[in-house]
């Protein structure tokens, strides 16, 4: 069986989403299947069951079709680093902080350890799902890009397209892609999903004739909207969520970090109907909600001296208000932050919130972690991934919550615990029910508008 490259047609087109749904599918069907991606760019990542880290959407395709995750399923991982440099994570671990430049000049390195984790994971399964990143035919960019015309030259895969139609300019992007593609992948090419359609989708019904007539372009279905708040990749996919505010009785705020990081730790809040969430960026905002969280950042001093220099330092220091600070967010609750080895700056030392006594100071080896925790009398099935290290995993001070645990408010526990004392009324939810139940509705909604079948025989074929 051949192994399917998902390739966007632009940025945000829903890749990572239909990548998710396709293996979802397949895997239903009986395929022995896997998610993959070779080179993420993101600051949200996760622990697989071996160890490793890796972003979002791999780790949540995989969980989502009962497999264990592996750092085989996105072997390159790319955070923030300081200007022009980023943090480089090879195979689950973290390496090193590589400029831009550099990392560009030595990509040709990075292929093999590509063609180790696809190999590795086709040894298991019987299909890749390959998602791409950005478009696959940026020009300037085609010699180092590693997951989309590497990895379907190199394993031969078959490709589907996914054009965002409501950007507007869906015909040119398309037929561009493809005049682009190098000749050996177009005959790979099994079709094109059309994504996000809004409206009446009968209207677009010439559309599919102009493509498969005039262009001989199969179009494999036209995919409407439909918001999927789970497994947010980055800040871009973070913005899109949508939420319903009828029911909603508690106001949550959560400190939009120029550098934010691991914000799937609030979907399970998007989800919550008596949960009203926004992200905010000054103190005014601040002033209206009754819990103010500060997130995980992949850059804990910068994002330090953004919040004093927006003026939040009052707030957070009020014992009155409840906050729960998250990682990063934890980490600027002591007194200090030292970092001697530059982890994350050139600064070695630099005053936190002074919410928690002691200091916290970031090692060179980082702390990966995945287990159930037991947090403010609670159990917690979460995961750490952080350099800085405190004495304690979590604190608690008058109406002030902290811990490097993510995947905090999973625990139905945990919001029902510091939901009620905001206002007895509040009921909480199953949120790994949801979780299921929206996953289900996904895949089924991606079922009836795409021919899975179709797809199915096309990866059937040499």
């Amino acid at each position: 069986m051949r192994s399917l490259s998902v390739f966007g047609t632009s940025s945000d087109a829903g890749k990572s989403t239909l990548s998710f749904a396709l293996t979802y599918l397949l895997h239903s069907r009986g395929v022995k299947v896997a998610p993959f991606k070779a080179q993420n760019v993101s600051n949200n990542s996760h622990i697989c069951d071996d160890g490793g880290e890796i972003a979002i959407p791999q780790h949540f395709a995989a969980e989502a079709i009962g497999i264990a995750t592996s750092h085989f399923m996105n072997p390159i991982l790319i955070k923030s680093g300081s200007k022009n440099a980023a943090h480089l994570i090879i195979n689950g671990e973290a390496v090193a902080n590589v400029e831009l430049h550099e990392y560009f000049k030595n990509i040709n390195s990075l292929k093999p350890h590509v063609k180790k984790a696809f190999k590795k994971l086709s040894k298991e399964y019987e299909c890749i799902v390959a998602e791409g990143a950005g478009s696959p035919v940026e020009l300037n960019l085609m010699d180092k890009d590693l997951s989309n015309i590497f990895v379907a030259q190199e394993f031969d895969t078959k490709i589907i397209l996914v054009a965002d139609i409501e950007r507007g300019g869906v015909f040119a992007s398309i037929v561009g892609v493809l005049a682009l593609l190098p000749k050996s992948l177009k005959k790979n090419v099994i079709g094109v999903i059309i994504n996000k359609f809004q409206g009446d989708i009968t209207l677009f019904d010439d559309g599919i004739t102009i493509l498969e007539e005039r262009f001989g372009i199969k179009v494999l279905g036209v995919v409407p909207f439909k918001p999927f708040n789970l497994g947010f990749e980055d800040a871009q996919s973070l913005l899109n969520y949508s939420q319903n505010h009828s029911k909603a009785i508690i106001k949550v705020g959560v400190i939009k970090l120029p550098h934010i990081s691991n914000f799937t730790d609030f979907e399970p809040l998007i989800a919550d109907e008596e949960i009203e969430l926004s992200f905010i960026t000054n103190p005014s905002e601040a002033l209206h909600v009754s819990l103010l969280i500060i997130p995980g950042t992949k850059r804990v001093v910068e994002d330090l001296m953004w919040l004093k220099e927006m003026g939040f330092e009052e707030i957070l220091q009020s014992k009155k208000r409840t906050i729960v600070a998250i990682c990063g967010g934890y980490e600027m609750m002591y007194e200090r932050i030292l970092d001697p080895y530059h982890i994350e700056s050139e600064i070695q030392e630099i005053q936190g919130f002074a919410r928690f006594e002691g200091d916290v100071i970031f090692k060179e080896k980082k702390v990966l972690k995945k287990e159930n925790y037991e947090l403010f009398d609670c159990n917690v099935q979460g995961y750490e991934i952080h350099n800085g290290v405190a004495k304690k995993s979590a604190k608690k001070h008058k109406n002030l919550y902290g811990t490097f645990v993510h995947g905090f408010f999973d625990s139905d526990e945990i919001r029902l615990k510091l939901f009620s004392k905001i206002d007895p009324a509040y009921k909480g939810y199953d949120f790994a029910k949801y979780k299921r139940q929206k996953i289900e509705e996904f895949a089924l909604h991606v079922e009836q508008n795409v021919d899975i079948d179709f797809i199915h025989k096309a990866l059937l074929k040499d």
